[in-house]
C-alpha cells in the first residue's frame, strides 16, 4: 500500500494541511483522484508522497485517468498556501473544477490546430518592434504605454513567438468585458486555439476548457481573469498582464492573492516569460522595477497613425452653478457636447466612478475638502453621529456647518448613482439609445454580450463605472464626459489618488486613439488639482514623483507591507473593544506598527458592525508569523491594494 497527501477541492476543508490516503497504486503527484471526506465524495490531488500514518487512512475512491496537474501548479499551491494563507479546500477551488465528467472529456476534439495566420498582422511600429526586441533578456517586463500604443499588438507577437516554440500562452485582463475585444484581436492570427474562460460562463464551459487545456498536446492560447491564470497547462510560455494597475487583480475572497505576485511565482516555476502592460502602471510596481533593474518598456506614440486633431479636453468647475442651470449633473457644456456629438452619429461615454459612494465632505462654494491631519486621506462623514472619520486611525471630529476656509455654509454631503445618471439622460436626450454598465447588470445585460451592438454603433450613449474605462477601442466614440472627477479622490485611502489618476488617464484613454477626432469633458469640483492635471496630459512621471514621496512619508507600500484585520460583531462597541484587546496583545509580541482601531469603510455589513485594524510592517515574514496567531473570529487580509 503506498501513502499520499490530498489536497482535497472542497469549501468545507478549512485545515492548513492535506489529508492522507492511501492507494494499491503507485501514483505521480500531481495525480487527480477521487476520495471520500466525511460523507461525500470530492475531487483532490495528489500534492507528495509520505509514509504510513500512525492513524488508519481510508483509500482512494478513483484515480482519474487523465493526465496530472502540471508540476509548476502543484509547486504554486504549496507556496500560495504560505504566501497567502489560506485552507487548502479553498486553494484547491482555484486549480480543480468541481467535478470532472466523463462524457465531457470523450467530447473533446483534439485534432490539430490551424498555423497562426500572420498575414493578418500589421507591421511592427518602431516602438513595438524595439520592445519585442528588448523582451528578449529576462523573463519579466513592465510595459508602460499610453493608451492607444498597440500594447495588444506586442501581445500578439510575443504569442507568436512563444506558440512556435511550442508553448502556451495566458493572457489575463481585469474585467471579463474586455475578453471579448482580447479574443477577437488572438482569434483573427490564432484561430481555435484560443479559448476563454471567466465566471459568467456556465460551470460545463469552464469545465470543458480546463480540460482542454489539461489534455491538449499543442500549445494553447488562455483568455480570462485572474482565475486564468490556474488553468493547467503542461508547457508555458508565456503569461501577459494586461491593464496591470487594475485593483480587480487582486482576490478578495480566500485565498485573497495579488494576481502579480502569484503570476512571477508561476512564470519562474514555469520558465515562462512574464509581460505587464498599462498605460498608469501601480506605484509599487513601479517602484519594484526600479528598485531590481526590471526593464520598464516606453511606448509613447499611437499605434495607429492619424491626421486628426489631438483631442480637446475641457475641464468644468462644479463650483460654477451658472454652468448647472439644466442640470445639477451635467453642465451645459457637457450637454452641448453630447449633443453635437450624436448629431455627427457618434457615440458618447458619460463615466461614473460609482465606488466612490462614501459621504462627500466638500465644500460647494471653494471646494475644500475634509482631510484626515495623520493620513493625508479624505473624511467621510457619518450622519448617525454627524462626525466625519479617517477609516484609517480613528481620527474624527464634529461634521462642520461651515467651511473652515471661505466660511460659506455651502458644506455639503452627497454621492451619486448610474441609475440616476441615466434617468436624467433620457429625459435631455430622449431620442437616444442608452445603456448602462456596473455590476448590477442582469444576465443577459453584460458588457461583453452587448460589445457587438456597441462597436457597429447601434448604442448612442454608454453610461457605466471603471469596466467601461479601461482597454476598450471604440471606433465610433467621439465624446466622453466624467460627471464627477474627483469621486475617488474623496475615499477615504492611501491609494485614492493612485486611483483616480488611473481612472482619469484610462477613461480619457477611450478617445484620440487614431478612428477620430476626440473630446473629454472632465467636471470637477478642483478643476486646478494637480492629480487630475498630470492624467489630463498624460503625466505619470511627476505624479509618480509626488505619490512615492508621499507614499514614503506616511508609511504606506512600496515602504511597507500591509495587513487588514477586520472584526465583525454584532454592536460597534464590541467590535471596537475586540480590536482593541487585539492590537494590544499583538503590540507585547510583534514588532509592527499598529494603526487603529476604526470602523471599516462599510460600517455594517449583514447587519454586523465592521471594525479593522491596519497593520503595518517592512518585513512581510513578520506579518505571516502574526497571522498564525490570529484567532479564528475575524478575517484578515495581506497585501490589500487598498484599506476600504
Amino acid at each position: 500500500m503506498f501513502y499520499y497527501h490530498i489536497w482535497v477541492r472542497s469549501h468545507r476543508y478549512h485545515g492548513k494541511e492535506p489529508l492522507t490516503y492511501s492507494s494499491p497504486k503507485r501514483l505521480r503527484v500531481g495525480a487527480i483522484v477521487m476520495v471520500q471526506m466525511q460523507k461525500i465524495t470530492v475531487l483532490g490531488f495528489v500534492s507528495s508522497v509520505t509514509t504510513k500514518p500512525k492513524f488508519e487512512t481510508k483509500v482512494i475512491s478513483e484515480v482519474l485517468e487523465i493526465p496530472g496537474l502540471p508540476s509548476a501548479l502543484v509547486k504554486l499551491a504549496l507556496w500560495l498556501r504560505d504566501y497567502y494563507p489560506a485552507p487548502i479546500g479553498f486553494i484547491s477551488q482555484q486549480l480543480l473544477p468541481e467535478k470532472v465528467v466523463l462524457k465531457d472529456i470523450e467530447s473533446i476534439n483534439l485534432n490539430g490546430y490551424p498555423k497562426p495566420n500572420t498575414k493578418l498582422l500589421t507591421k511592427l511600429n518602431k516602438e513595438q518592434a524595439r520592445a519585442i526586441e528588448e523582451m528578449e533578456k529576462i523573463n519579466t517586463y513592465l510595459v508602460h504605454g499610453i493608451t492607444g500604443s498597440g500594447k495588444t499588438r506586442i501581445y500578439v507577437e510575443l504569442a507568436l513567438k512563444t506558440i512556435n516554440k511550442n508553448k502556451s500562452v495566458i493572457i489575463m485582463t481585469p474585467e471579463i468585458s474586455l475578453t471579448t475585444q482580447l479574443y477577437n484581436s488572438f482569434f483573427e492570427i490564432f484561430g481555435n486555439r484560443v479559448f476563454v474562460t471567466h465566471s459568467n460562463q456556465t460551470p460545463k464551459e469552464r469545465r470543458l476548457t480546463w480540460l482542454r487545456c489539461l489534455l491538449s498536446k499543442e500549445p494553447l492560447i488562455i483568455i480570462g481573469p485572474r482565475s486564468s491564470l490556474f488553468m493547467p497547462l503542461a508547457s508555458l510560455g508565456l503569461i501577459v498582464m494586461d491593464e496591470s494597475h487594475d485593483g480587480s487583480y487582486k482576490q478578495e475572497q480566500a485565498p485573497q492573492y495579488l494576481t502579480s505576485r502569484v503570476a512571477s511565482k508561476l512564470a519562474s516555476l514555469s520558465s515562462a516569460s512574464l509581460v505587464m502592460g498599462s498605460a498608469t502602471p501601480l506605484v509599487a510596481d513601479y517602484f519594484l522595477a526600479k528598485e531590481k533593474n526590471r526593464p520598464i518598456i516606453e511606448l509613447t506614440s499611437l499605434a495607429v497613425k492619424s491626421d486628426h486633431p489631438n483631442n480637446l479636453i475641457e475641464l468644468v468647475d462644479k463650483k460654477d452653478h451658472s454652468l448647472f442651470n439644466r442640470s445639477n449633473n451635467f453642465s451645459q457644456p457637457l450637454i452641448e457636447a453630447m449633443s453635437e456629438t450624436l448629431n455627427k452619429n457618434e457615440q458618447v461615454l458619460i463615466y461614473l466612478n460609482r465606488r466612490g459612494t462614501a459621504r462627500l465632505v466638500l465644500c460647494d462654494n471653494c471646494g475644500w475638502q475634509a482631510m484626515c491631519p495623520r493620513c493625508d486621506t479624505p473624511l467621510t462623514y457619518h450622519g448617525d453621529k454627524h462626525q466625519i472619520r479617517c477609516h484609517s486611525c480613528n481620527f474624527y471630529q464634529v461634521a462642520p456647518s461651515s467651511c473652515p476656509v471661505c466660511h460659506n455654509v455651502s458644506v455639503v454631503f452627497k454621492s451619486a448613482g448610474t441609475k440616476a445618471i441615466v434617468q436624467e439622460i433620457e429625459q435631455l436626450f430622449p431620442k437616444n439609445s442608452v445603456l448602462r454598465f456596473d455590476t448590477d447588470n442582469k444576465n443577459g445585460e453584460n458588457f461583453e454580450q452587448k460589445y457587438d451592438d456597441i462597436l457597429k454603433g447601434n448604442v448612442d450613449i454608454i453610461v457605466g463605472t471603471q469596466m467601461i474605462a479601461k482597454g476598450l477601442d471604440l471606433p465610433k466614440l467621439g465624446l466622453v464626459g466624467v460627471i464627477l472627477a474627483d469621486t475617488s479622490l474623496y475615499l477615504p485611502d492611501f491609494s485614492s489618488e493612485e486611483r483616480t489618476f488611473q481612472l482619469i488617464t484610462q477613461v480619457i484613454g477611450r478617445i484620440g486613439r487614431g478612428h477620430r477626432a476626440g473630446k473629454a469633458i472632465i467636471q470637477s469640483y478642483h478643476p486646478d488639482q494637480p492629480i487630475l492635471n498630470f492624467a489630463i496630459t498624460g503625466d505619470y512621471d511627476h505624479f509618480y514623483l509626488q505619490e512615492i514621496e508621499r507614499r514614503q512619508k506616511f508609511m504606506f507600500p512600496p515602504y511597507c507591507y500591509l495587513l487588514k484585520v477586520t472584526f465583525r460583531r454584532a454592536s460597534a462597541k464590541s467590535a471596537e473593544q475586540s480590536a482593541t484587546r487585539l492590537k494590544d496583545e499583538l503590540k507585547t509580541k510583534f514588532k509592527v506598527r499598529i494603526e487603529g482601531p476604526a470602523p471599516a469603510f462599510h460600517e455594517r455589513f449583514q447587519d454586523k458592525f465592521q471594525w479593522q485594524l491596519v497593520i503595518k510592517s517592512k518585513n512581510r515574514n513578520e506579518l505571516l508569523n502574526l497571522i498564525k496567531v490570529l484567532p479564528g473570529n475575524l478575517s484578515f487580509d495581506i497585501d490589500p491594494l487598498d484599506l476600504l
